[in-house]
């Protein structure tokens, strides 16, 4: 045997046992004979470097070296689940599909482990690329810290998998390397992680793999994609992927009936508290693929899909006093200080209070004794008081602020709405200040190098009074500030410089309209060409808009009302930002439905249904969710709701078949 035929045979055996150990946990040799055959495998491959392998068992050690992240576009985006809290929720959810299918189907409930989202990229069994969910539509190239990861396959086995597919799952801390971390950290005096999710999350994006390495990380893989997947059931895939090598939950089961996914919610309610990693809920999916397509995709996420959140832990403290906090938007919300208290795994000290009406229904005074949950685990709520704790001793009644505490201001109340809000927009420092930061972010600009604490220090030193200030600031202005270096300064002058390309949409998300999120900033861009086209727009015209509706469209004329705002966008145009949509955004666009509301009912053969949405605002055309006498035809595919055909016969709204609508659109 030469050395090359060596090297592979070790590196074969070495993937063999690391399967055998850290996904079936039925070890064949020692950790000793383990370590032999490593070592006796990196004397090789450092005498002949020739023979170099990125897949090679060696590399699950990690590397020294500091390496930046790169950002990579996902072939599919990774968008979030709709979260549920009750079988009342999962019940519309099952009733929602069954209507729209109008076919017999069958769910899929997979734990919900409670990590840090990745896709894996698998070329001819090997892999070559794993990204973090990032935005949804890029993340992280986080390849090098995941292969230290050893229940994830490097090469997988056997020859009966896809040439080129992703897998999608969740990289976890094991409750054990995360309570072991956190004592390290006490003795050190450091700050210690929250939760294991939060650990596993920081440990992925450290830049030292080999630090990652000796984190011991673990995962869960739970979603397939490709063109060519064995099988059309999810179900059936996840079992083909762990006969390929991958780690799956064994858990996982496929329900036929409600009462079989209600079976599934109760029983591991209780039982999730025994297993070795965090869970905090359960995911519903609905298993055929091709019924999946078909059902199709709201703007954020799946409609064949939904996570179920466990009922979130509560515990019992006391009430110290309630502060104020004024949002970017001039919303003032009510927060509770407490006595600390450990809930879901983290010391909880304060907690939102969201409006006047919720301290008004809970009948708070100082000193009481308050129940605290964790809503969906994540942020602290105060849900009721302990009324029979209540002494002679106990505090004022806590009453909503009638002055905004930043800037002194009357608060208002707009009709039908739980908040209150600071009005001076243009002149209530944490407005401005958040607004700005809004500006900066990921999303929005994406301006490095500038977060909230440089934005407050450039305020405080009357640097920046809004966001069109940025594009004045230079080097000079910055450099030698506090822990501000030369080359800290040119970082932020050149990502502010950068930020000019910034596509359309985002520069209209960015500008902090109320209620103008990333969905309907693109919308907008895709209806107007320029921002003078959006700042001229009427109420009419802007109502006509798919997802806008009246209280969307009255908040956008109110900020262009502003002469303050449209002052500011002069100035981020004449700074060169970028006000106007792309040619190509509008390139295949025509009038050809223009004038029309359509409603889309059926399975489709050509496309799925968000792709005919897409399709129909592209060619001018109004998506509407239900039938009227206003609808100008229904693009009807295979199994139409029979409600829906009663309707349309009873209103004689013209039926369009698939083809048909393809050739009106050619």
């Amino acid at each position: 045997m030469d050395i090359k035929e060596k090297i592979e045979e070790l590196r074969a055996e070495l993937h063999r046992h690391n399967y055998n150990y850290y996904v079936l946990n039925a070890p064949e040799i020692s950790d000793k004979e383990f370590d032999d055959k490593m070592r006796e495998l990196q004397d090789l491959e450092q005498a002949h470097p020739e023979y170099k392998d990125e897949n090679s068992p060696t590399m699950r050690v990690g590397s020294d070296l500091n390496k930046n992240f790169t950002q990579v576009a996902h072939k599919y985006p990774m968008l979030s689940l709709a979260n549920t809290y009750s079988e009342a929720e999962v019940t519309d959810f099952y009733d929602r599909v069954r209507k729209a299918l109008n076919e017999d189907f069958e769910i899929c409930c997979e734990m919900k482990y409670d990590g840090t989202s990745i896709s894996l990229t698998y070329e001819n069994g090997k892999l070559v690329r794993a990204v973090t969910r990032g935005d949804g539509e890029k993340g992280d190239d986080v390849t090098d810290n995941v292969k230290t990861i050893r229940s994830i396959p490097l090469v997988l086995h056997g020859d009966n998998y896809p040439a080129s597919f992703e897998i999608r799952g969740e990289i976890l801390m094991p409750w054990e390397v995360f309570e072991e971390l956190n004592r390290e950290k006490e003795v050190r005096e450091e700050p210690l992680f929250a939760n294991p999710r939060n650990a596993a999350s920081g440990t992925l994006k450290l830049q030292n793999s080999s630090i990652v390495a000796s984190r011991k990380l673990d995962a869960y893989l739970y979603y397939l994609l490709g063109d060519n997947l064995p099988c059309d059931g999810h179900y059936e895939n996840l079992q083909e992927a762990a006969k390929w090598g991958f780690k799956i939950s064994d858990l996982t089961r496929k329900c036929q009936t409600l009462e079989e996914v209600f079976e599934f919610i109760n029983y591991w309610d209780v039982e999730r508290k025994n297993l070795p990693v965090a869970t905090d809920g359960i995911v519903l999916k609905v298993n055929s693929l091709r019924q999946q397509k078909n059902l199709g995709f709201t703007a954020k996420s799946p409609r064949w899909a939904i996570a179920y959140k466990f009922q979130a832990e509560r515990a019992l403290t006391r009430l110290n006093k309630v502060t104020y906090q004024v949002g970017r938007t001039g919303a003032v919300t009510p927060v509770a200080n407490l006595d600390p208290v450990q809930l879901s795994g983290t010391v909880v000290k304060r907690a939102s209070l969201h409006n006047a009406d919720i301290i008004e229904g809970l009948d708070l005074h100082i000193g009481d004794m308050v129940y605290v949950e964790k809503g969906g685990e994540i942020i602290p709520k105060i849900t009721g008081v302990d009324k029979d704790a209540r002494s002679f001793m106990l505090g004022e009644k806590v009453r909503f602020i009638v002055n905004c505490p930043e800037c002194g201001s009357k608060l208002v109340r707009y009709e039908g709405e739980a908040a209150h809000y600071c009005p001076n927009e243009t002149a209530c420092p944490p407005q401005i200040k958040g607004k700005i930061e809004h500006f900066i972010s990921r999303k929005a600009m994406n301006i490095d190098g500038l977060g909230p604490e440089t934005v407050d220090m450039f305020y405080r030193l009357g640097l920046i009074k809004n966001t069109a200030d940025l594009y004045k600031l230079t080097a000079d202005d910055i450099k030698g500030l506090d822990r501000m270096g030369e080359k800290s300064a040119e970082n932020i002058i050149t990502g502010i410089a950068q930020s000019k390309t910034v596509p359309f949409e985002r520069v209209i998300f960015a500008l902090g309209i109320r209620f103008v999120g990333e969905t309907v900033a693109k919308k907008i861009a895709k209806s107007f060409e320029n921002i003078d086209d959006l700042q001229q727009a009427d109420l009419e015209k802007l109502v006509s808009i798919d997802e806008i509706g009246e209280k969307i469209a009255q908040s956008i004329l109110l900020y262009f009302a502003n002469p303050k705002n449209r002052d500011i966008i002069e100035r981020l145009r004449v700074a060169g930002v970028r006000l106007e949509a792309d040619e190509e955004d509008t390139s295949e666009h025509t009038d050809k439905l223009a004038g029309k509301s359509i409603v889309i009912s059926g399975v489709f053969a050509h496309h799925s249904r968000d792709e005919y949405k897409e399709l129909i605002e592209k060619h001018g055309g109004k998506n509407v969710g239900s039938i009227s006498s206003k609808t100008s035809f229904i693009l009807a595919g295979d199994n139409m709701g029979p409600s829906k055909l009663e309707k349309a016969q009873k209103l004689g709204v013209t039926i369009v078949s698939e083809e048909e609508f393809l050739q009106m659109i050619e």
